[in-house]
């Protein structure tokens, strides 16, 4: 009989294809309806054209010069704002937010399954928050259209929840590697954003894959641009261990940034939750705010640079590389928008908009990195500070949201470079290990072993790993003769508090096993009382199992035969019983090695601090 279709090995990498296909396309969509939205808004209307990466294809070019009309950048962001809650609030309140938590949600605790129109709604949503100058990012957004799409193809055919799963992360790996052009690193990041220790998840690398590939050469195909995001021009590398400081300094330096974006974000989302208002109006207050802070960052320095803290704010990370800032006014100014930056994006998503948080982390980083490393040039240590600038934006994101593999590879795509490969690890290494306490997604699990999806695997790993012979007591069994007549049977029962006796013969050999509920039966009935033996009423052959026996193996003989109890035989001599098994006793073992593991763990972290 041949394998239904979803049910070969093979089937799954083909949906992964599928699903980045899918993907793609979305991220086109996505890409289009944001630029548009940005070209009537923010150009047209409110005069303030946004820089962005050199490598970025300009969908809807800015023609001539624009005045500025400060008043519509707080209107707009207020504006775009309100309507994305409206929307999420009608259609999908899943929609709200940075997108990236609820697909990790989603992979853990919900089977893979998101609502079908979770990622239209998305990315609606995040295209107004976005065009109309709310401060996000693209990966929260287009990650949940991916991750939405592959969940809706995995329910549609019946799948299981291991395969939504695996076709959810594909399809976030599919979204991030398409509108970043970073295939390898988008697949990288679906499998390492799940956990908050530094582990992958490893079943869904090669679907992520495949899936990542497509949905890049998809975007890329269309857009006719197969370049990276970001251009670097000479003078980014690195030559002598002697730079390792300036790199240390920096770590240093992203710890109270890393600090300060993850705390002050969860507690402005705390503080618009308990606003006492519609949503959709604490949202437009919000987006009012994000807007201030713009105009108060532009105000204080002087520069339309500073408005780099609307929207995805790329541009000032590509005006920094190409040294354009310099001296301690530059220092300033990224100082200003890395902290307006903060303060915008929380506002932003935290009332209630809809954009992702690794965009503004790349922003926050960057700049960080840019004010070190033209602080670090003008005492001598580093000959290009912009090198900073791209090991800030790896170290930044690494730390804040646990993924230095992917984080790395990500930003080495964008740029289109290696060369700085070996100060990044370090960077990613030391923000990583210094800052365990702030995390920028909430609804990651430690690891594999915690995670609600894997729970089932791991109970079973965990009894493997404990035999019968570390949980049962030897001791003396009370046993019957096979001849024992049944009214002594009783009497036996009555006088002892065991609900389970050995049944043995004339020569004292194993034989069966009798349970009290196997006499309550018959004690009703008179003539087969008066008339029955042990031998008639007992189990027999008995089930048994043996001191080497795994637990699992011990816990699946309880379910299949529905006893409390299992009596223990010899390995070399099944009619020589050594005592009782009981059900509740692998349960206190497993909870007792559980507790064990947790402890270990918990002094791990506490090392680690």
């Amino acid at each position: 009989m041949q394998t239904p279709f979803r049910s070969r090995p093979s089937s799954l990498y083909l949906l992964a294809i599928v699903t980045g296909a899918v993907a793609g396309l979305g991220a086109l969509a996505f890409e289009y309806t944001s630029s548009w939205i940005v070209r009537r808004a923010l150009v047209d209307a409110a005069g303030y054209v946004p820089h962005g990466p050199r490598g970025e294809v300009r969908l809807f070019p800015a023609a001539g010069t624009h005045t500025l009309v400060p008043w519509l950048l707080l209107v707009l962001p207020a504006l775009g704002c309100w309507l994305s809650a409206l929307l999420s609030q009608w259609f999908a309140p899943e929609a709200r937010g940075h997108g990236t938590d609820a697909a990790i949600e989603a992979y853990h605790r919900k089977g893979g399954r998101i609502r079908g129109r979770v990622p239209i709604v998305k990315g609606v949503c995040s295209a107004l928050t976005l065009g109309l100058g709310g401060s996000g990012g693209r990966e929260g957004p287009i990650a949940q259209i991916g991750a939405g799409f592959g969940s809706f193809l995995g329910q549609r055919l019946g799948l299981s929840d291991r395969a939504c799963r695996t076709l959810l992360a594909a399809g976030m790996a599919a979204g991030v590697g398409a509108i970043f052009r970073a295939p390898f690193a988008g697949a990288l990041f679906a499998a390492e954003i799940l956990y908050r220790d530094a582990e992958l998840e490893t079943e869904v690398v090669m679907p992520a894959f495949l899936s990542s590939a497509v949905a890049y050469c998809v975007f890329c195909g269309a857009l006719g641009e197969w370049g990276s995001l970001f251009a670097l021009g000479p003078g980014f590398a690195f030559h002598r261990v002697t730079e390792l400081l300036p790199y240390t300094i920096l770590a240093l330096a992203l710890l109270p940034a890393i600090a300060f974006y993850t705390r002050f974000f969860y507690a402005s989302e705390r503080w618009f939750h308990g606003l006492r208002a519609p949503r959709p109006l604490v949202a437009a207050l919000g987006g009012l705010l994000t807007g201030a802070t713009a105009l108060g960052v532009y105000h204080l320095v002087g520069d339309d640079r500073a408005l780099a803290v609307l929207s995805n704010g790329y541009g000032i990370l590509q005006q920094t590389l190409d040294g354009e800032l310099v001296g301690w006014s530059g220092v300033g100014l990224l100082l200003l928008v890395a902290a307006g930056k903060v303060v915008a994006t929380s506002c932003t998503i935290g009332s209630g908009g809809s954009a992702g948080v690794f965009g503004p982390s790349m922003v926050i980083g960057g700049s960080v990195g840019g004010a070190v490393g033209i602080v670090c040039h003008q005492w001598g240590l580093v000959q290009n500070p912009a090198a900073l600038c791209v090991v800030g934006m790896c170290g930044f994101f690494a730390g804040a949201a646990k993924t230095p593999i992917s984080t790395i590879v990500m930003v080495t795509e964008m740029t289109g470079s290696y060369r700085l490969l070996l100060p990044a690890m370090w960077v990613c290494g030391l923000t990583f290990l210094l800052s365990r306490r702030f995390q920028l997604y909430q609804k990651q699990v430690q690891n594999r072993a915690l995670s609600p999806a894997h729970q089932g695997e791991y109970v079973v790993a965990l009894l493997e790993r404990m035999t019968v012979a570390d949980v049962f007591e030897p001791s003396a069994v009370e046993t019957v003769s096979a001849a024992m007549p049944l009214r002594e049977i009783v009497q036996r029962i009555a006088m002892t508090r065991e609900d389970y006796f050995p049944v043995v013969d004339q020569q004292g050999r194993f034989v069966g096993m009798l349970s009290a509920h196997d006499v309550r039966q018959f004690t009703f009935d008179q003539s087969v009382y008066e008339l029955a033996i042990a031998a008639d009423v007992m189990a027999s052959p008995p089930v048994v199992v043996r001191p080497s026996d795994d637990l699992h193996r011990a816990l699946e003989t309880f379910d299949s035969v529905w006893l409390d109890e299992l009596p223990v035989v010899a390995s070399d001599d099944p009619d020589r019983v050594l005592g009782r098994l009981r059900r509740r006793a692998i349960n206190r073992a497993y909870t007792k090695k559980l507790q064990e593991l947790r402890q270990q763990q918990a002094e791990r972290e506490r090392g680690q601090m």
